[in-house]
C-alpha cells in the first residue's frame, strides 16, 4: 500500500509487517485491551514477522476487540483471513498476513501462555529486566 490512510487516530505508511503492528497495537489501545505484548518472530519461525497477544475482560469484549480489528485492518487495505474463534470469545486468532494477533479473555491465556511457548523476552513484572 502506497498511500497513507488514518483511522482510529493512527497513520499506516505501509503494509509493512512494524507498520501493521503499530497499527494494531493502536486500535487495541484505544479499545481498552489489556496486557499486549508483541512478540518478535523473526528466526523463530516462517508463520510470521510479529505476534500480537492481548487480553479481554470478557467474551463480549474480545470479540468486540476482534470485530474492530477485522474491520479496521481490512478499511487499511489489509487482507486478513476470517478470526477463528470469535463466536465464542474465549480466544480469537486473526492472521494480518505476517502478524499474527491472539485475543484472549485472561484465564485463556493463562492456561495457554503463548509468551512462554515462544519463549518471548519480556521484561519480568518484579525487577523490569528481561531474563536472557
Amino acid at each position: 500500500m502506497t498511500k497513507t490512510r488514518v483511522h482510529d487516530s493512527v497513520e499506516v505508511l505501509s503494509t509493512e509487517p512494524a507498520s501493521v503492528v503499530k497499527l494494531i497495537r493502536n486500535i487495541l489501545e484505544n479499545h481498552k485491551a489489556e496486557d499486549t505484548v508483541i512478540i518478535d518472530l523473526h528466526g523463530k519461525t516462517t508463520i510470521g514477522d510479529y505476534m500480537v497477544i492481548t487480553s479481554g475482560n470478557s467474551n463480549r469484549q474480545v470479540k468486540a476487540l476482534a470485530e474492530n480489528l477485522v474491520q479496521t485492518l481490512k478499511s487499511n487495505g489489509l487482507a486478513t483471513i476470517k478470526p477463528e474463534g470469535l463466536p465464542q470469545g474465549d480466544w480469537v486468532l486473526i492472521d494480518a498476513g505476517n502478524v499474527i494477533v491472539h485475543l484472549f479473555r485472561p484465564e485463556v491465556r493463562a492456561f495457554y501462555n503463548l509468551e512462554k511457548m515462544w519463549e518471548a523476552d519480556l521484561p519480568d513484572p518484579e525487577t523490569g529486566t528481561t531474563a536472557h
